[in-house]
């Protein structure tokens, strides 16, 4: 089969960065090549969020981004910008402005979205660290789909200025690698004040509602008996019923939030989006305050139910994913219909603002599939060290 990789890089790349930037003494990340996602702002070089109509009408930063500086202090060689999906509104990892970009393991399924072109970096090893952002699971989907580690860090928890916002109540700044010790060494920068052993986790509460309703429900539950052997809390508390109404109310309480970040722009700008992009932002324009006060209702009582899991020293096991990454012959309408679903796995971090790790446990031939963690907020570090943990044992 030919080939149909295509560089994640936005061109052209201004490497100057590491010839200036200010480093600390101590730099644990020298020499690690950094991968950064086009929302992420660098001093002289434009941010085009992915679309070339933001770019035309936004300045070229004269500063760089907080995170991305961090990274650079610690001895990260900043290696290029990446694609994004247009104002990383999408979680398919496809852009009509720029050639396609697809999948690490199988060139016949999709990438994933919105952190795509940071995935295929790290995926394809052009670079040892992606930075991207997650609103609704633009890193998390990707990892799961390329067979890589993706956080998802506590909300705020890591600086977004300098960042193209897209909702931000629910934006994150977070990373993708290919080893879990490479992610823990990376927040280990980013979140200097926190302790690995802040929080204590130590007792799993598997979401099985949501395991029942992934592909690779059997597989899961049989790494689960085998790494825990059935000494796990089986929730009551989110049924499938619970994550399509909180699904839902995400998807509304984004909507108004990006429609308020950025309708003043497409209403002046009329930016040319792909026809997919361009729906959902003409569905934002629709919600309502009524719409935005019954969905924060929805996000209220998820937050109660999730704060009751999490308890003492517990954290949540779920399916990051349905399954694996979409073919790329899958039609619009399919692609639709799968978001919806979609969005049930990945919106309870993004309403209740905890950490999240991916952990790329499964892998079936040219398809990828995992579990993430989730614990309290704040408990960043000690996240990624028990799945540091969770990830050394399961091989």
């Amino acid at each position: 089969m030919k080939s149909s990789f295509h560089s994640p890089f936005v061109l052209p790349v201004n490497l100057d960065i590491n010839k200036t930037s200010h480093r600390s003494k101590s730099q644990p990340l020298k020499g690690w090549t950094l991968a950064v996602k086009d929302l992420f702002d660098i001093d002289g070089i434009v941010t085009t969020a992915g679309n070339p109509d933001w770019a035309a009408t936004h300045p070229v930063p004269t500063q760089t981004s907080e995170t991305v500086a961090c990274l650079l202090e610690a001895g990260a060689e900043f290696v290029g910008k990446t694609i994004t999906d247009e104002l990383a509104y999408s979680l398919n990892g496809q852009n009509i402005h720029y050639p396609e970009l697809v999948n690490c393991l199988d060139e016949e399924r999709i990438s994933g979205g919105s952190s795509s072109g940071s995935v295929v970096a790290v995926g394809r090893n052009l670079a040892r660290i992606g930075l991207g952002t997650d609103t609704g699971g633009s890193i998390r989907v990707p990892a799961s789909y390329n067979n890589l580690v993706g956080f998802r860090p506590t909300h705020g928890v890591i600086s977004l200025k300098g960042v193209v916002p897209l909702a931000p109540s629910f934006d994150t700044a977070g990373f993708i690698t290919n080893t879990i010790q490479d992610a823990l060494a990376i927040a280990k920068c980013l979140i200097p004040d926190q302790q690995e052993n802040s929080k204590s986790l130590n007792t799993p509460v598997v979401l099985s509602e949501l395991v029942g309703l992934s592909q690779h429900r059997q597989e899961i539950f049989n790494w689960l008996e085998s790494k825990f052997n059935g000494c796990w809390i089986k929730d009551k508390e989110i049924s499938a019923e619970t994550v399509e109404q909180a699904s839902n109310a995400f998807r509304v309480l984004q909507g108004r939030e990006i429609w308020q970040t950025h309708g003043d722009w497409i209403i002046n700008s009329r930016p040319k989006f792909a026809e997919d992009i361009q729906q959902r932002f003409e569905w934002c324009e629709t919600l309502t305050k009524e719409d935005e006060l019954s969905a924060i209702q929805q996000q209220q009582k998820l937050q109660t139910d999730i704060s009751s899991l999490l308890k003492q020293d517990r954290y949540l096991i779920l399916p990051t994913t349905p399954g694996p990454a979409p073919r790329l012959d899958t039609s619009a309408s399919e692609i639709a219909e799968y978001r919806k679903k979609l969005m049930q796995f990945t919106c309870i971090a993004g309403l209740t603002g905890c950490p999240q790790l991916h952990m790329p446990l499964f892998k079936n031939d040219n398809t990828a599939y995992g579990l993430s963690i989730l614990g309290p907020k704040n408990s960043d570090l000690a996240l990624l060290s028990l799945g540091q943990k969770l990830m050394e044992t399961a091989e």
